[in-house]
This record gives C-alpha cells, sequence and structure tokens, in this order.
C-alpha cells in the first residue's frame, strides 16, 4: 500500500488535535515557569499516509518522526524539503543509509557499533549528524538504550566521532495509566543532563531532552524535554498495515 493512499483519516480531526495539544504544551510550561518556544512538537507520522502530513503541516507543523528508516526516506523524497524528519526508532546499521542527511537528527543512538555506522555515513556524505543518546531510564527489559549509569562513558565514547554531534538525550518512558509516575523517568534524564553538561566534554552538547510522548508529553514538559514525540494525540491511532 502507498504511503500516499488515505488511510482511516475520514474521522481523525488532525487540526483539532493539534490545537488541543497546543494548549497542553503551553500550559504545562507555564506551570513549569518555561517558555513556549524552548519546547518542539514532532507529529510522530509512523504508519501515518503522506495526505495526514500534509494537513499537519498545513497547520504549521514542520517536525516529524518516524520509526523506520525506509519509511522515512520514502516520504522525505515525497513531500516538500521544509519539513524535519527525525529518527526516533530502532536503528539498525544497514539503514543508516536511507537517514543520514535526510533526518535533521537520529533521537535513538544506543550503541557504538551503531554510532561507528553514524560516523562513516556521516563523513562519506561530508556532513555532521545530530544525535541523541538513547538512555534506558527505567531499566525495562523490553526497551532499548543505555543503562543510566553507563550514560557518561557511552557519551565519551561516541565524543570522540568527529561525524556525529552529540545533542542530548532520549527516553522511552515506561507505558502508565497515570502518567505521574513516568515524572522519576524524565526527572532523572533531566538531572543525567545537567551533569554530564557541566563536565565540559569536548563535542558535546547538551542542549536536547527527547522525552514525552502522547500519554505523559505534560510532565515531560514540566520536567525540562524539548522535544516531545506525540503521535496518537494528533494522528489517532496507528495503522500498521501500511
Amino acid at each position: 500500500m502507498s504511503i500516499t493512499e488515505n488511510v482511516n483519516t475520514e474521522n481523525v480531526d488532525i487540526a483539532g488535535n493539534l490545537l488541543d495539544v497546543e494548549r497542553r504544551i503551553r500550559e504545562a510550561c507555564e506551570r513549569s515557569g518555561r517558555r513556549r518556544e524552548d519546547v518542539t512538537l514532532i507529529a510522530v507520522s509512523k504508519t501515518k499516509p503522506v495526505s495526514m502530513i500534509q494537513t499537519a503541516a498545513a497547520q504549521g507543523i514542520l517536525d516529524f518522526g518516524e520509526n523506520k528508516p525506509q519509511e522515512l526516506r520514502d516520504k522525505y523524497d515525497e513531500l516538500p524539503k521544509d519539513l524535519r524528519w527525525h529518527m526516533i526508532g530502532n536503528l539498525q546499521r544497514n539503514k543508516v543509509k536511507y537517514v543520514v542527511g535526510r533526518a535533521v537528527m537520529i533521537h535513538s543512538v544506543s550503541s557504538l557499533k551503531l554510532a561507528e555506522a553514524i560516523e562513516k555515513e556521516a563523513a562519506a556524505k561530508d556532513l555532521r549528524m545530530p544525535c541523541l543518546v538513547e538512555v534506558n531510564v527505567a531499566g525495562e527489559d523490553s526497551k532499548s538504550g543505555i543503562a543510566l549509569q553507563d550514560a557518561e562513558q557511552f557519551v565519551r565514547r561516541i565524543a570522540e566521532f568527529p561525524h556525529l554531534q552529540m545533542k542530548g538525550f532520549m527516553t522511552v518512558a515506561p507505558y502508565v495509566e497515570d502518567p505521574e509516575l513516568n515524572r522519576v523517568h524524565f526527572r532523572a534524564l533531566k538531572n543525567l543532563a545537567v551533569d554530564i553538561g557541566r563536565k565540559n566534554i569536548d563535542n558535546v552538547m547538551v542542549n536536547e531532552l527527547s522525552m514525552g510522548m502522547t500519554g505523559d508529553f505534560e510532565i515531560a514538559v514540566e520536567e525540562g524535554a524539548t522535544l516531545v514525540r506525540v503521535g496518537t494525540g494528533i494522528f489517532g491511532e496507528r495503522n500498521y498495515n501500511i
């Protein structure tokens, strides 16, 4: 099925959903004394057709998140080049070529072998690839990511790659009924970022924290997220048949 086809879009009020998400981000910023402009909304468009992305873009959304490298490649190639694509899912080394040069950021760097593959591809394309280190803050066996206690050592290793631009951290918090339960994980990632930032490691900036999804992005904003990844809250339930 083509990514250009409409799939279950007729009942999704994307414009209305975006207004609601925007309001909630703004209110979370107000509660925590932050500026709204310091938080970027990434519309997670994985499995969604181009038509839905175009609708979101018409509402002023420029940042989109994809889980699959080939899907990011295809949408990047089809859609206007002012859109900014984020690779937010697990990235296999043999798929790096689809992402480097198209994505504005890779959120999910969690192994040295992947970092090496990104370095090689970025060097071949003569660019520096902005990346985030994925941290498994909650220590879930089902999640990828560097353990919290190993994050500094890992950051120091990937800082040696001249074509990687370390920009901060990402985490996928546990699925919980009460989003307040994830506050401790978001706070832990923020504390890690502050700690690493104070060490002034060469080739390492800690400006970005990618955390918070549809169920808990407000808590993440209150705890310092600069990038929130919202899919279902904008586009409705995912369709896995495309």
